[in-house]
């Protein structure tokens, strides 16, 4: 029934979770269907007698009352709006999607009653009792039914803002609204009352939302990569005919040269990250297929700009035409005053529509931008979900975080000014036309000048272009912990340090050519004009210069400048964006991922069939599954096992379609769900980890949880499952994380579950329990199909089926029993590691019964139990809970309900106020306070000399009149024109001094700032890296630093520049009218400016917050491809993409909006400018003359874009400034102790090796409990000593101790006699060494792996692997040492990660050793040779084993036994297994009875 009531809504009918939370509700279909039927019912069956009067009776109709009008309009006003509702359903109905059928049955329903109630009305007039009793009941009915969805609707709307979302105002704008932007006023006013939140700003329109843009764009792609794609097929056969093609020679026939074609394409480039893929050819890839794909994409757009820019660009050389006919009628005493007004009139309109058209293009082009940059992030996105393996090994996932940060960004930035392509060239056309008619041939002489000038600007712009500023390398690497154990951060300082000298260098020549380019620009103008008039006046003795001819001449000189600038400008970013081009095209024409090996065909009988499957990581590589035939029957367990490097983590890869098939295929019959060997955790709340998207099933989900494990955790995280786990699950142990990620897939209901050994990282006892309650035959999943590879051999007895692998090919496959009588490899494995298993279940391979074999393999279950797991987990997750709290850096319960998701990660703040003063002091004392102070003067001496040359020519021009009748002195002549000159020249001197030297402090400035923030990151504690995420630092250090290095720079010296301009022209104007003066008090724009400001930079900060998430989300996903991909989750991370984005796309297209909405209102203010300089030249006619009418207007008509600009580079100035705060903020972090101090240890410490704690205690922060609870201990020179204790005992926290990552609270730790909290950090780090429980690579060499300082010598690091059992692994890679590592290390497996950490110790080869869980991934074969080499190597040294598996510690010396932070027991391993202690019991669950039976 309810399922066709669902169908019948499209939504759920009932669900009882909807009531048990504080803010109950009722389900909408149950609100629908039930709460509208109910009293519709009753009124159907009781209101047809209400009618019968009418039929039967012969009586009068008593007369219409008031009232019965009344009600009767009131029924038909429900009766329309029934109908309306019925229209809008089937109007909404053509638009998306078919809507639900109650969206249809309900209107119709109501539009029957309500015409049933208007024939009651009517009916009761026969009767003498005018009302109806069936009626009222009705009335109330329906009033109480419908509070319930009336109370809905009302909460939504208060939740949300009523109308739903935010709607735009821009849709329903008005015409005059539309292009003056009126609809944003009331968001800048908004912004000025508070600062705004995202969720103030209006949702973009839907044509503007990434899915539509990038649906567009997907479809002109597909078409065009493949024209490219043949085209490249063209390429490559002409190449190889080029090169004499070897074909023909060995008579290969046609065919074969087909698939010798289609290998070549598909070969993978071996780009070596060392020389940058310059040591072979680059591979070919399908190229110009973007450009085009994006202009038919957006063509409409283009076409709109387009049309505005004519209009613009026409307009603009009318005001120089104007301003001539306005400086005739001043020298003309005859002429009348309307002619006066009218130009002064005209002169205000064109400025009017100019800057109208202009305005709508801006913000078409600025559109076009963040479109075009939304749709390649959507693109770039949707790549790398589809990627193949080859090709995500091509690029680190910075690099492709890179083409969206970097790449896309630069297409947004070229697509603001793209038409300038077209218009700067016409807009120099016109300008020559109109200034050859006003000087005749001498404008030649200027023009010559202008084309000088181009090559040396061109030369400049490849010299620049040479100068690329390279980007940060080494970034991830600093943030990582190991650095902080091998006290390696000097060796990355100085590389970091290496790699930013050159940066700078390149950065400060390429300000000089900046400077360079700049000065002569500012000449341009002047020595166009100085030349024209030159020339125009020795021409000919009877030209004179009039004011007419030079004012006009001088603005349309002025309209030259523009374009003369922007056209190098849009070429060089041409350039920038064609190198961002190929990129793009690179990447997005890669090979997808060929899944056309996994075929989806029901076969009876079989879940998983793999038929001759060979499999490789890349086309051409070597084979890594060799031959697998395998056939797995649905609802059974099958076991894969093998040593380290069989290909057990490949075969479960291929299963996922996530390697290149070579031949055979593999058939999968249902869905997957996939646990992957290293947890993957997204940065959301564990609840959301868990579900992964599925709607929520309370009793499904307690039912998992429990299953998992998860109850205890849940305890004790501080919001339960709404805690909001960090980056990567860093406030989750290893343990925890396993258990969410096994959650994740228990819950999503799967048909075979694919699991990558994940019982490694829990320990054994919790294995058991997981084992027993979800994997194994009693679990959760026994009706499941299970693929389980694992490392441990004590559950093999109870699977139903066992697979050996010996270097991807399958060995041997069968139960237990008959692999054991095989007597085999498994045999010998078992042999070999099985005994303490022999030992638990006695007498297993002689029965070779294994219903007996499963019954006795688990006593420690009977004997221990849940509650032993239930203690441990509590126990592991409270001390989990101390580390998660000393990184509660929020006090959440001030500002969130107690409902409210822990945040763990600190929210990145956008700081509202405004920026401080400080800020703009703290960047110029980095600049330095004498530079900053002449480059101020350099300024003012410009503008200086500038009024200066303009005073001068207005006093030329009125020679005209002086000499009317008269020839033209000589000696004037040439003083006019060498003054002219002069004054022009020292204008261009003084501004090359001024950039010149803010190019020196820019540098100062920038040196200094990056290197404060190095070296205090590097010297922060570990706990701030927990707490921060890495995007967050490696945005301070990317995006903030490269703000300070180039855009602070530049806005500095526009602002400069703009504010003296203005300065100047005002003061022009007032000399010429200095009735101006009056006018421009009322016209002082500031309280503009101020005003908008605030909003401007909200704006710009919301953007950069929520930037950040795109990036960390991309992130993420290419992280847990394989995850998504198994679970087949691409469309839902798709999404989620989109709306980030969208979220990011709304505050950018707001904050265009509101530059746009402010430029037009400047733009109106210099209008009126321009307005009043003309009306007052008309008004005072007679006492002026024409020069300084002239030299007033030209330099109002001057002043309109450079108010625009002062406002645009202030606000800019402050959104940059910003930078300087953000790093200034991560200098001011607090440090952990000094890395050396006064007290140096002596040399050769520790030579003996011998540890105390004296009542150690330690707290992860100094309000939390302690971890360590004083510890007091001796461990002797040379002795071995395992530390045990069930998880959260404090084990880990036992080695952070040494290593000073934690600081005492109490108590001393004493190596050889030296205290280890009197010496500096390094000194301590460097003389111990660790194995860490996560081995950490770094991308580079493996050589750099092992030694990033190059100690030592080759042998030297030859022996290391030799001992660490890798040589020969390196020997057959064909790099050998200097093989490349990719990120985190992802081309070895687990286990060869955790053995060049075993070589990078055995380097070191300190007097003291600590191993933490060191070999909790590896199986048994890899954790014997570590343990071997071990006992060898490090005979002479002390070494502190912290262990998961009891076995690896089983020979040491002595075994420390923690619990709860204290020592419970320190003895041999004899003596504690005789005391029947915890150790015992622990060896007991472990199956290990006494130490002579285990092998190891």
């Amino acid at each position: 029934m309810s399922a066709a009531l669902e169908e019948f809504c499209g939504s759920v009918f009932w669900n009882a979770s909807y009531l048990t939370r504080p803010d109950a509700d009722l389900p909408v279909c149950f609100q629908q269907t039930v709460l509208v039927w109910v009293p519709l019912g009753f009124f159907w069956i009781l209101a047809p007698w209400q009618i019968l009067p009418m039929c039967k009776s012969r009586a009068k109709k008593s007369s219409v009352t008031k009232l019965y009008i009344i009600k009767q309009v009131l029924a038909t006003l429900l009766m329309l709006t029934a109908a309306a509702e019925l229209a809008l359903a089937f109007v909404e109905d053509t638009e998306q999607d078919p809507l639900p059928a109650v969206q249809y049955t309900n209107p119709s329903l109501y539009i029957a009653t309500w015409l049933l109630v208007l024939l009651i009305h009517d009916a009761r007039r026969f009767c003498l009792r005018r009302d109806s009793g069936i009626l009222f009941c009705f009335w109330t009915l329906s009033l109480l039914c419908g509070i319930l969805p009336f109370q809905s609707l009302l909460r939504r709307a208060l939740q949300v803002g009523f109308g739903g979302k935010l709607c735009n105002p821009e849709v329903t704008a008005s015409f005059l609204s539309s292009i003056t932007f009126a609809w944003y006023t009331s968001m800048v006013f908004k912004g000025y009352r508070k600062p705004l939140e995202i969720e103030d700003i209006w949702e973009l329109k839907g044509k503007d939302k990434t899915q539509a843009i990038y649906a567009v764009l997907e479809k002109n792609m597909k078409t065009a990569v493949r024209k490219a794609q043949a085209e490249l097929e063209k390429r490559k056969r002409k190449k190889r005919r080029r090169e004499g093609d070897p074909d023909h020679g060995n008579n290969v026939s046609k065919a074969q040269s087909q698939d010798i074609l289609v290998l070549e394409e598909k070969q993978p480039k071996r780009k070596k990250k060392g020389d940058k893929g310059d040591s072979g050819p680059r591979k070919d890839f399908p190229r110009g297929w973007l450009v085009k794909t994006l202009c038919k994409t957006f063509w409409q757009n283009l076409l709109l700009s387009v049309a505005f820019k004519l209009v613009h660009d026409g307009l603009v050389f009318v005001s120089p035409q104007l301003l001539k006919l306005l400086i005739a009628f001043v020298s003309d005493e005859e002429s009348f005053a309307w002619q006066g007004y009218l130009y002064a009139i005209l002169l205000f309109l064109t400025a009017l529509i100019q800057s109208l058209c202009l305005q709508q293009y801006f913000s078409l082009c600025f559109q076009l931008g963040i479109n075009v940059r939304a749709s390649l992030t959507a693109a770039i996105y949707k790549k790398a979900l589809t990627m193949s393996s080859a090709t995500r090994k091509e690029s680190t996932v910075g690099e492709t975080v890179n083409l969206m940060s970097a790449d896309a960004q630069r297409f947004m930035d070229t697509a603001n000014f793209v038409h300038q392509l077209w218009s700067s060239p016409l807009q120099i056309i016109l300008a020559i036309v109109f200034l050859w008619g006003e000087l005749g041939p001498s404008v030649l002489a200027g023009i010559a000048v202008m084309v000088l000038l181009i090559p040396i600007n061109g030369f400049l712009v490849a010299k620049a272009k040479t100068i690329q500023v390279s980007g940060q390398h080494l970034l991830t690497l600093l943030i990582s912990q190991i650095l902080k154990l091998f006290a390696w951060e000097p060796s990355f300082e100085k590389r970091v340090n290496e790699i930013r000298a050159r940066e700078l260098k390149d950065l400060v020549n390429f300000s000089y050519l900046q400077s360079i380019s700049i000065f002569v620009f500012t000449c341009a103008p002047f020595l166009v004009s100085l030349a024209s008039f030159a020339v125009y006046m020795l021409v000919d003795e009877n030209n004179i210069l009039d004011a007419q001819k030079a004012f006009t001449a001088i603005s349309l000189f002025n309209v030259l400048r523009f374009p003369m600038a922007m056209l190098p400008l849009v070429l060089s970013s041409l350039v920038q964006t064609n190198v961002s081009t190929a990129r793009l095209e690179r990447y997005l024409g890669r090979e997808d991922l060929d899944t056309s090996a996994i075929h989806h065909n029901p076969i009876a009988g079989s879940a998983v069939r793999f038929s001759e499957a060979t499999f490789a990581w890349e086309q051409d590589g070597n084979a890594v599954i060799r031959d697998v035939t395998l056939d797995i029957a649905p609802g059974s367990l099958v076991a894969v096992v093998g040593a380290v490097g069989s290909g057990k983590s490949s075969l479960v890869s291929a299963m996922l379609g996530e390697m290149e098939s070579i031949k055979g295929h593999i058939n999968i019959q249902g869905s997957l769900a996939y646990v992957p060997q290293q947890a993957w955790i997204q940065n959301a709340t564990l609840k959301d980890n868990i579900l992964f998207g599925s709607e929520l099933d309370e009793a499904r989900y307690q039912q998992v949880i429990r299953a998992c494990a998860l109850l205890p955790d849940l305890e004790l995280l501080p919001a339960g499952d709404q805690t909001e786990i960090g980056e990567k699950g860093i406030n989750l142990s290893g343990g925890q994380k396993q258990r969410v990620s096994l959650a994740r897939a228990v819950y999503s209901n799967a048909d075979i579950y694919v699991l990558d050994d994940p019982l490694s990282a829990v320990d054994a006892h919790v294995g058991k329990y997981l084992f027993e309650h979800v994997l194994g035959p009693k679990g959760l999943l026994q009706k499941k199909t299970r693929i389980l590879v694992t490392h441990s051999i004590s559950f093999l007895p109870q699977v139903d089926n066992i697979v050996v692998l010996v270097a991807g090919a399958v060995s041997e496959h069968g139960s237990y029993s008959t692999l054991l009588a095989n007597r085999g490899a498994f045999a010998q494995f078992l042999n070999l590691y099985g005994s303490q298993e022999e030992d638990a279940s006695e007498k297993n391979t002689t029965a070779g019964d294994e219903e007996q074999g499963d019954e006795d393999t688990e006593p420690c279950v009977e004997e221990g139990p849940d509650d032993v797991v239930t203690m441990t987990l509590k126990r592991d997750a409270s001390i989990r809970q101390r580390e998660f709290s000393r990184r509660w850096e929020l006090d959440l319960s001030s500002q969130l309900s107690p409902l409210a998701p822990a945040l763990l990660l600190r929210r990145e703040g956008s700081c509202r106020e405004g920026v401080k003063f400080s800020m703009y002091l703290r960047y110029l004392h980095a600049v330095g306070l004498w530079y900053s102070f002449w480059v101020a003067m350099g300024y003012v001496g410009q503008y200086v000399a500038f009024v200066g040359t303009n005073l001068w020519l207005s006093a030329w021009t009125d020679d005209a009149q002086h000499y009317l009748n008269q020839t033209y002195p000589t000696e004037q002549r040439d003083l006019r024109i060498g003054v002219f000159g002069a004054l022009g020249v020292s204008q261009a001197l003084f501004l090359l001094f001024a950039t010149i030297l803010s190019a020196r402090g820019a540098m100062r400035a920038s040196r200094v700032m990056h290197q404060q923030l190095l070296s205090n990151i590097l010297r922060v504690p570990m706990s701030f890296f927990d707490t921060t995420p890495t995007g967050r630092i490696v945005n301070r250090f990317a995006k903030d630093i490269f703000t300070i290095d180039e855009t602070i720079p530049m806005s500095f010296r526009s602002w400069l520049s703009c504010f003296m301009a203005i300065i100047s022209t005002l003061l022009m104007i007032s000399l010429a009218t200095p009735f101006f003066t009056l006018v421009i008090i009322p016209l002082s724009i500031f309280y503009y400016f101020r005003f908008y400001v605030s909003t401007s930079r909200q704006l710009r900060r919301l953007d950069s917050v929520t930037r950040s998430p795109i990036y960390s989300h991309f992130g993420e996903t290419v992280s847990g491809l394989s995850v998504i991909r198994a679970f087949g989750h691409q469309e839902r991370f798709l999404q989620q993409n989109e709306s980030t984005m969208d979220i990011n796309q709304k505050s950018v297209y707001s904050w265009i909006v509101s530059n746009r909405w402010l430029a037009i209102r400047l733009e109106f203010v210099g209008s009126l400018v321009v307005f009043f300089s003309a009306l007052l030249a008309v008004i005072s006619k007679g006492t002026l003359e024409g020069g300084i009418v002239g030299l007033s207007v030209s330099s109002a008509l001057n002043v309109t874009q450079t108010l625009n600009w002062l406002v645009r580079t202030s606000s800019e100035l402050e959104t940059n400034i910003v930078a300087v705060e953000r790093v200034h903020e991560y200098t001011k972090v607090k440090n952990e102790a000094p890395w050396v101090t006064e007290k140096r240890p002596p040399h050769g410490w520790p030579s003996k090796g011998e540890i105390q704690f004296v009542d150690y205690k330690v707290r992860y922060r100094p309000e939390l409990e302690l971890v360590l609870q004083g510890i007091t201990c001796n461990i002797r020179s040379t002795e071995k000593v395992g530390v045990v204790g069930r998880t959260g005992a404090g084990k880990s926290s036992l080695t952070n101790c040494l290593f000073r990552v934690l600081e005492a609270a109490g108590g001393t730790i004493i190596i050889d006699e030296v205290d280890i909290a009197t010496i500096g950090l390094h000194d301590l780090r460097q003389n111990l060494t660790i194995i860490p429980q996560d081995p950490v690579l770094f991308t580079g060499t493996l050589r750099m792996n092992l030694d990033p300082f190059d100690q030592y010598t080759d042998e030297e690091v030859w022996k290391a692997l030799e001992l660490a059992h890798l040589k020969s692994y390196v020997q057959d890679l064909p790099e050998g040492l200097l093989h490349l590592v990719s990120e985190a290390g992802e081309n070895l497996s687990v286990g060869q990660r955790q053995l060049v950490c075993l070589a990078r110790a055995l380097l070191r080869k300190a007097k003291i050793l600590i191993l933490d869980e060191a070999t909790a991934a590896v199986d048994l074969e890899t954790d014997h040779l570590i343990q071997t080499t071990i006992r060898s190597e490090f005979v002479d040294c002390t070494v502190l084993t912290i262990a998961h598996r009891l076995h690896t510690i089983m020979d040491s010396n002595r075994v420390m036994v923690l619990q709860a932070g204290r020592i419970v027991e320190y003895d041999s391993p004899e003596e504690l297994l005789k005391k029947h202690g915890v150790f015992s019991a622990m060896a007991k669950d472990a199956g290990i009875v006494n130490t002579e039976t285990t092998v190891l």
